[in-house]
């Protein structure tokens, strides 16, 4: 099986490629990259027009959630690759937060077999830091790394004790895997909507910006100390992109990134009361917003990650506080983050870095590249494409969303993994033939 993707605009980061090109795949490689390329064997040939089109490796997500095991009815591994697929994404890396945690081998066996049996994109599981995600005990790290793990983290749960993230961040120096961590002093993080006049105009219990910043600096300041691999996900406010400067000119080992919802809305949002809206850590100021581009313009911010937290429709149709946090995101986060694009903040190469390339070094894999020989994973989108957010229509069983009915620019339109296409919009045309 062939394919063959034609007068696309090919935007590879990592090898430094901008330039109209056919992308040639063969089984599950790429076999050529190239103009005007012409196809010869036997074989059944698929030909898509990419013209006015960029050409993109698959994009990478380094935080999301799939549910599964335990809350299938929240998601499962196979509506949730689903739902990246339709978004872009060809690797997710899934948090650890399911029941039973994956804390150990069995978990990382159980989530890796299930990817490969019904999932339509690669799932890299992230075990946990601690037994049970409580915050005591290590949890099996050596043998969830044999097992298939890419990092750690106790995500939706900050370490509380530094004694135990210290003990953390020793152990993974042995296997090279980043710690990925949940920044929140749990004392201090007992509302839901950021602290400050809206919080005060609605009444609601407010989270202090310091709440995450305190624990951003404790963590850097343990993992420069024991000089092992950090990397701070969902940064939300300018105090912590500000200690992430700072602190990046001095240690090597620390990387960070944010998600659309975190550049896109502000705290405003919360007057709606609109459940779809609550998240933590919560929309902060358009301060911090502005903060959080200035950090992804200047690359102090390397990354873009979904935080893709599904939920059932029960979870959030209740009072604002009782709501569950989180927001469906694979199927919005790439028309969200080219706003990034619309606005001058980044071009598409510096964007689709943080999308590609970097998610993918951050975690290990030979992916996020557009090279003869790699793994044809690839992306195929229309940055100038408009559409309205329907959540009927997603994909994910989550239909969580603070995007509803609001017009976006530019859309998904192919997501190919390991030379197969796992999605197409069907505005897409495509042509079959026979080579001889």
């Amino acid at each position: 099986m062939k394919i063959l993707i034609k007068k696309g605009r090919v935007i590879d980061p990592a090898t430094d490629l901008d330039s109209e090109l056919d992308v040639l795949i063969e089984g599950s490689k790429i076999s050529k990259i190239g103009k005007n390329l012409d196809v010869k064997g036997e074989g059944e040939l698929t030909v898509i027009d990419a013209q006015g089109l960029v050409v993109s490796p698959g994009l990478i997500d380094i935080h999301c959630h799939l549910r599964e095991p335990g809350y299938e009815y929240k998601e499962t591994i196979r509506t949730g690759t689903l739902s990246a697929a339709k978004g872009g994404f060809t690797s997710v890396v899934c948090m650890a937060n399911t029941d039973p945690v994956n804390d150990n081998k069995s978990v990382t066996e159980f989530i890796i077999r299930k990817a490969k049996e019904e999932g339509c994109c690669r799932v890299f599981p992230c075990g946990a830091v601690t037994k049970g995600l409580k915050g005591e005990e290590l949890s099996e790290i050596g043998e969830m790394v044999l097992a298939g793990i890419v990092a750690i983290s106790d995500d939706g749960k900050p370490v509380k004790n530094s004694q135990v993230l210290r003990r953390a961040l020793e152990y993974i120096k042995i296997f090279s895997i980043p710690l990925i961590s949940h920044c929140e002093e749990p004392d201090l993080s007992t509302g839901c909507v950021n602290e400050g006049f809206f919080s005060l105009l609605t009444g609601l219990d407010g989270v202090p910006p310091i709440a995450e910043e305190i624990m951003v600096l404790r963590d850097i300041r343990i993992a420069e100390y024991v000089n092992s691999r950090i990397h701070i996900t969902h940064v939300s406010t300018e105090g912590s992109v500000n200690v992430i400067r700072e602190k990046k000119k001095r240690f090597d080992k620390l990387t960070c990134d944010t998600c659309p919802h975190y550049f896109v809305l502000t705290e405003e949002s919360i007057l709606s009361f609109d459940p779809n809206f609550k998240v933590n850590p919560p929309l902060r100021s358009k301060r911090d917003v502005e903060a959080i581009k200035e950090g992804l313009k200047e690359g102090v911010i390397e990354i873009i990650s979904t935080d893709h937290a599904p939920h059932e429709a029960a979870s959030k149709e209740l009072e604002f506080a009782l709501a569950s946090s989180g927001i469906s995101g694979f199927e919005t986060a790439l028309s969200l983050s080219l706003s990034l694009f619309h606005e001058g903040i980044l071009d598409l190469k510096s964007l689709l870095a943080k999308m590609t390339i970097n998610p993918a070094r951050l975690i290990g894999v030979p992916y996020g590249v557009l090279v003869e020989g790699g793994a044809a994973d690839i992306t195929v989108f229309d940055p100038y494409r408009e559409w309205i957010v329907k959540r009927e229509e997603f994909l994910s069983k989550g239909k969580n969303t603070p995007f509803h009915g609001m017009r976006l620019k530019g859309k998904n339109l192919l997501t190919i993994v390991d030379g197969r296409i796992v999605y197409r919009d069907e505005s897409l045309p495509i042509e079959w033939s026979h080579t001889s």
